[in-house]
């Protein structure tokens, strides 16, 4: 039995084929490239990135802008002076909030639930491996989307329905208080879309889940009521209700401000993130 020649080294037999081939120095390779470590900025300007580029949020905004502008003034051409000294003049706004919330619902949903259908949530994971992180700039730039659409059209219905019906007879009472919880409001039931969205993983399952989250309640008092023992639980949940919150919120109840239903809908969402944050690390993609 014959002994096979000794093979040549790796590097010895690369400088016989290639003889301006040369080693890497030392024992690591370091990159040229310069390598930062990544922050919570970086998960903001790429969730930024998705929430501006996809048609979806173009679509569900424009819808609520022409809702909440084209209702409002449509209602506000239909008042006079005189229905200014009860309500706000951001009262018309309300009209098209009633519909409105539903597109914001329907966006904070897709920004979650979009990903996991398509498949790029991997992608994004494998890019940032702190889902936390991408999680929490989800949540940050949707909120500062819908709070400001939301908001600022309030606000342009309440300036353009004063100017329209700022006569003798109006009240001018403050209406600050309206744009500000009115659009903290309709964001929040969007972050909760946002929240159900990540625990579901299903965007047709999450809008059904979140329509029912805010049609039932309005609904369900009917029906309560009528007996004795859930008239109490009735009566709650008609006073809790989205369209009954913003409704208060706007001025249409004398009794109340909707300052309660505002944290009702605050505690509600946080617990709603919690647990999808704790969904998150739980499972897998």
């Amino acid at each position: 039995m014959t002994t096979p020649p000794p093979q040549p080294a790796p590097q010895a037999y690369a400088q016989q084929s290639a003889p301006n081939w040369q080693g890497a120095p030392g024992t690591s390779y370091t990159s040229p490239i310069p390598v930062t470590r990544t922050h919570l900025g970086h998960a903001l300007a790429s969730e930024w990135t998705k929430i501006k580029s996809v048609r979806s949020t173009l679509w569900t905004l424009g819808i609520f802008l022409f809702l909440v502008l084209g209702g409002g003034l449509f209602v506000s051409a239909q008042t006079e002076d005189l229905t200014y000294q009860d309500l706000p003049f951001t009262f018309p706004a309300f009209i098209g909030l009633l519909l409105g919330q539903i597109c914001l619902i329907t966006l904070g949903v897709l920004v979650t639930s979009s990903e996991y259908g398509t498949g790029m949530i991997r992608t994004t994971f494998t890019a940032s491996p702190q889902r936390y992180r991408v999680f929490a700039a989800k949540i940050l730039v949707f909120f500062a989307v819908a709070f400001v659409v939301s908001a600022g059209s309030i606000l342009l219905v309440g300036l353009l329905t004063s100017s329209m019906h700022s006569g003798p007879e109006a009240a001018d009472l403050s209406w600050g208080g309206t744009v500000l919880k009115g659009g903290l409001y309709v964001s929040l039931l969007g972050v909760l879309g946002l929240a159900v969205g990540s625990m579901l993983r299903h965007s047709a399952g999450a809008i059904t889940a979140m329509l029912g989250i805010v049609l039932l309640p309005s609904i369900l008092p009917v029906f309560l009521m009528i007996s004795r023992s859930t008239r109490t639980l009735g009566e709650k949940m008609q006073e809790y209700n989205a369209i009954n919150a913003l409704a208060k919120i706007f001025g249409a109840d004398d009794r109340s401000t909707g300052g309660s239903q505002v944290w009702l809908l605050v505690g509600v969402t946080a617990a709603a993130v919690v647990g999808a944050f704790a969904l998150l690390e739980r499972r897998d993609v």
